[in-house]
Parts: C-alpha cells; sequence; structure tokens
C-alpha cells in the first residue's frame, strides 16, 4: 500500500491551507496550461486519480461530463471532497492508487494532478489505466518534475554567488524521502524518459509533454512565480490511448 501521509493531521493542516486547497483550479498556477491540453468532456466518463478535494471532478462536470468517478487514498480528502460536493454523478471513492484496479473501457477521459510520484509501481498503474480507457481516449496527467525531485537533498543551494537546484542522484530511480508539511514524506522518483516510455511500452500516443513554466504575465502578478524559471517544477503529460 502507498504511503497516506495526507492523513496525518500535521500534513493534512498545512495542505489544506495551500493556495490550491483554498482556491480550488484557480489557485494552481499550472492550470491554464492544464485546460489548455482537455479534450471536450461532453457526455464523457472521467475518472480522477487522486482526486483530492475534488475540485477536477466537479469541474468536469461543469464542463459537460456525464459521469465522474474521484479516487483519493486519503480517507480525509474523500471526506472534504463528498462534503463539498452535492452532485449524483460524481462518485468518491478511497482507493490505493499502487493497488488500483478498473473496469475494462469503462471510461472516456482520465485526469491525474500531482498523484503519481507517489505511486512506486508506475507501470501497473498506467497498464491499468490503459485497460480501463475506450479505444481514443485522452490521458491528462501532471507529476512533479523529475529534476524537481530527483535529488537526495532538495532545496536551492548557492553557489558562487549564483542559485541552483540540485538534480544529484538523477538517473537512480526510486524513492525519495523528504519534509514537507510533514517529516518523513515519501516519492517515487523516475527519470523523464521512464516515465514516457512507459506511457508508450503500454500503448499510449505522446500528444503533448510540457515542463511548465509561469507565463510573464502571472510573475508580473505573482513575483514569487519567478523561482519557477529557473527550474521545472512541474511535467504535464498528454496521451491517447
Amino acid at each position: 500500500m502507498a504511503q497516506n501521509i495526507y492523513d496525518k493531521p500535521e500534513f493534512f493542516e498545512g495542505y489544506s491551507q495551500l493556495g490550491r486547497s483554498v482556491h480550488g483550479l484557480a489557485g494552481a498556477a499550472e492550470w491554464p496550461a492544464i485546460r489548455a491540453q482537455l479534450p471536450d468532456l461532453s457526455g464523457k466518463r472521467v475518472v480522477d486519480l487522486g482526486c483530492g478535494f475534488g475540485w477536477f471532478s466537479r469541474f468536469a462536470r461543469e464542463a459537460g461530463a456525464a459521469q465522474v468517478l474521484g479516487l483519493d487514498l486519503s480517507e480525509k480528502m474523500i471526506a472534504r471532497a463528498r462534503a463539498d460536493t452535492s452532485d449524483p454523478a460524481i462518485d468518491y471513492r478511497i482507493a490505493d492508487l499502487d493497488q488500483l484496479d478498473l473496469p475494462e473501457e469503462s471510461f472516456d477521459f482520465a485526469y491525474s494532478s500531482l498523484a503519481f510520484h507517489y505511486v512506486e509501481d508506475f507501470g501497473r498503474l498506467v497498464t491499468t489505466i490503459h485497460r480501463a480507457l475506450v479505444p481514443g481516449a485522452h490521458f491528462v496527467f501532471t507529476i512533479e518534475h523529475p529534476i524537481y525531485m530527483a535529488s537526495l537533498n532538495p532545496g536551492w543551494r548557492l553557489e558562487n554567488g549564483e542559485r541552483t537546484w540540485p538534480v544529484d542522484h538523477y538517473s537512480a530511480e526510486g524513492p525519495r524521502t523528504t519534509d514537507w508539511l510533514a517529516r518523513g514524506v515519501i516519492k517515487h522518483h523516475r527519470t523523464t524518459g521512464t516515465t514516457l516510455n512507459t506511457l508508450i511500452s503500454t500503448g499510449f500516443a505522446i500528444r503533448h509533454v510540457e515542463e511548465w513554466r509561469p507565463t510573464e504575465e502571472q510573475i508580473a502578478e505573482i513575483p514569487a512565480l519567478a523561482e519557477e524559471v529557473d527550474r521545472p517544477m512541474i511535467l504535464i503529460v498528454k496521451v491517447e490511448k
């Protein structure tokens, strides 16, 4: 079973105060870039993997999706999603993505935001998603960029007056333990090549890969975003079955 860090009180409290938790999709700076990659959701059956508070699940319904299944390992996340949703066409369930099983060809679109870096067996998960989608269906997801999470000691460093981000152990794939909102958060590092080749070998066709960076307009509005230009934090991928 994957680590259920989100149900730890200190982690959940800290996560609940993040901008993307308070303001939803509008609070995620990468959302405009993600939205540009979404297909028409009208009438589609959607699965939201790592749905959190249910922000995307509700957006999908507003965009015309017929049904949405939101899955998350965290009981606290699912409880909050259910409390904030009054739509019988959205079904929230507790599920471990490392052990996920979905009915064959039961969805027209799959989505995930910043969840897969917590998954140890990415290959198994991708195979499960591929099987669950109908032919021609799209799958859009984001993860922490491998450059962002590769280091055994991530964080900005000052070297010769220059601020740098470490990428040590980049090719050494596997678990990384960091302290973020709580101590001992476990993530699973994979290179960009491994991520994309796993999708390809499973049968997905790559349609878009974006090493996200904020726009100049976003930086002007929120100057703190300027540091995201100096190293990629988020990888956006769109594939098609």
